[in-house]
C-alpha cells in the first residue's frame, strides 16, 4: 500500500536498472520509524537504452524517477 505523501518528513529515493528494465522507489519515514513508499516506477528499455553502459542505466533510472 502507498502512504500519502508528507513533504515535512524525511523521503529516499532507490533506483535499479537491469539490461532490459530500470525503475525506482520514492519512500517516506512514517511515525512509526518505518519507511514505507509513496510512489515506484518500472520501466522496460527500448533496443536503444539496452545498449547503454551500466552507469547510464541507472542515472536514466534518476531522471525518469525525478520526472514523476
Amino acid at each position: 500500500m502507498l502512504a500519502a505523501p508528507d513533504l515535512d518528513k524525511k523521503m529516499k529515493m532507490e533506483v535499479d536498472a537491469s539490461d532490459y528494465a530500470a525503475g525506482g522507489v520514492l519512500s517516506m519515514e512514517c511515525e512509526d520509524r518505518r519507511w514505507r513508499p509513496v510512489v515506484f516506477l518500472l520501466k522496460s528499455l527500448n533496443k536503444t537504452k539496452r545498449n547503454y553502459k551500466i552507469y547510464n542505466k541507472e542515472m536514466l533510472a534518476v531522471v525518469w524517477e525525478l520526472e514523476n
